[in-house]
């Protein structure tokens, strides 16, 4: 009998510690203004959802995990979900990344001495004349006597010129689902009520639907932007792919 409670004792213990919670969250600026589609990762499991037009986010998760928090135009953060994490929302706030600034071109100062500053500041009247005149005969349009062919010299006939051929994507709708697939992974179309079967299918569906990715496969490259605008597309387009299954 002891043996026996004390298996279920460590049963529920080991349940207890592995068990998978719901962790929610705020994300704000540092201007405490509420970020929508940002993206939050948990690490250990890859799950990826986005916030909400209020800065909202839930995300599955226990305790130690590492949520990972990412939007263009700000820096990636970092946090580890704590004990008190599993029963209060957690706030975090997103630095924008820093800009360079544009060149700034320093002009000479005035030294004090009369004929030094005349000269910097004000050029001869020559070198303006010289200036206008250079405007005004760049402006125009040239005679085309000067180009034209001197009697019995060669000319290069006028033809529609020649094409090179259309340039190769660099992937194709096939390559961009498999990346799909890996990125989400199969988790997040399970949540989806996506069998594993279907998903290629499903992501086709998604595509074939208006979701614009001509960049995508000509650079073959994906985006955060781009990942965000697909699960978008996702939730837009997931009632109408269940629905004909649901009539059968």
């Amino acid at each position: 009998m002891k043996c026996k409670l004390l298996f279920i004792l460590s049963l529920f213990f080991f349940v207890n510690i592995n068990a998978q919670n719901f962790i929610f969250g705020k994300v704000i600026s540092e201007e405490n203004i509420e970020l929508y589609d940002v993206t939050v990762i948990n690490i250990r499991t890859d799950e990826r959802v986005t916030t909400n037009q209020d800065g909202h986010f839930m995300i599955s998760g226990r305790q130690d995990d590492n949520l990972r928090f990412i939007k263009i135009g700000y820096e990636r953060a970092n946090t580890i979900v704590t004990k008190d994490n599993i029963n209060s929302p957690i706030n975090i706030k997103l630095l924008r990344t820093a800009k360079l600034i544009d060149e700034v071109e320093i002009k000479k100062l005035l030294t004090g001495d009369l004929k030094i500053d005349t000269k910097t500041l004000n050029p001869p009247k020559k070198v303006e004349k010289l200036k206008s005149d250079l405007a005004v005969y760049i402006k125009q349009k040239s005679d085309p006597r000067i180009l034209a062919a001197r009697p019995g010299e060669f000319v290069q006939p006028k033809g529609q010129g020649f094409s090179i051929g259309k340039v190769k994507d660099k992937w194709e709708d096939v390559d961009l689902m498999g990346y799909l697939t890996m990125a989400l992974g199969t988790q997040y179309f399970t949540d989806l009520k996506i069998e594993s079967s279907q998903i290629q299918h499903f992501i086709y569906y998604v595509l074939a639907n208006g979701f614009e990715r001509k960049s995508i496969l000509k650079y073959g490259f994906v985006s955060d932007a781009d990942l965000m605008r697909f699960q978008r597309a996702v939730l837009s387009r997931i009632s109408s792919y269940k629905a004909p299954q649901t009539q059968k």
